[in-house]
């Protein structure tokens, strides 16, 4: 990870490095870690590759599938080659596959694991469609220069302890009640913070709109008068 450059008194930002900065950003968000990658990214250093590791995981999860293996491998193989990626600025040529690749193999584990220890098909479903709700509403919102805070990423648990959890109930043989606990959880969290954040911006764009239209009604007189008002108060 790159932190945003320290501006100085007399230099300008330099708008090359301003956009990989929020290219970093971006591509960060669309990620969506959670706290286990925060945490561990840092002590890193450099990281791995991101879209060369997180071919080999597609590519290991789609193996195990076929050799009829069981597909909890497949999270310990995400969380070993994928979460170490973390640490990485993200600024390669191609680095913008990494959110569509890690989303995809993200799901692509979530069904394996859902089928091979029966849980409801409509649950795995729901799960998913959540999940993507998630990053459709992160990235519409990034191209807006609205960033959701990072305190959502933290509570959404991340692509890594999502998975963690799902192989746990996997393994514990109690995989359709966590699965009920987790849509439900991540479905009051990221519903209830979207249209949350979005009410407070409508509020806050009508709140400028209607500034603006009472400053384009006000007569001269009373444009003066405040004028006035306002320079005698400084």
């Amino acid at each position: 990870m790159i932190t945003q450059p320290q501006a100085t008194a007399t230099a300008a930002p330099d708008p090359d490095e301003e956009r990989r900065r929020i290219q970093t950003a971006r591509l960060l968000a669309y990620r969506d870690d959670g706290p286990l990658v925060h945490a561990l990214a840092p002590r890193l250093g450099k990281g791995l590759p991101p879209v060369a590791m997180l071919l080999v995981a597609l590519l290991a999860t789609i193996g195990v599938a076929v050799a009829g293996l069981s597909p909890l491998i497949s999270v310990a193989v995400m969380i070993v080659l994928v979460l170490p990626t973390g640490a990485r600025d993200h600024l390669g040529r191609l680095d913008w596959l990494v959110p569509p690749l890690l989303r995809g193999t993200e799901f692509l584990i979530v069904i394996l694991i859902g089928l091979a220890y029966d849980a409801p098909k409509w649950l795995l479903f729901v799960l998913l469609y959540v999940v993507g709700y998630h990053t459709y509403d992160t990235v519409y919102r990034t191209r807006q220069s609205i960033w959701p805070p990072t305190w959502v990423f933290m509570a959404g648990l991340g692509w890594e302890v999502r998975l963690l959890i799902i192989a746990a109930g996997a393994a514990l043989g109690i995989l359709a009640p966590v699965l009920y606990v987790l849509t439900g959880y991540l479905l009051v969290l990221f519903a209830v913070e979207s249209v949350t954040s979005w009410v407070r911006l409508d509020k806050a764009s009508a709140q400028a709109g209607a500034d603006a239209e009472q400053d384009l009604e006000a007569s001269p007189e009373e444009a003066l008068e405040q004028a006035t008002g306002e320079a005698e108060k400084a």
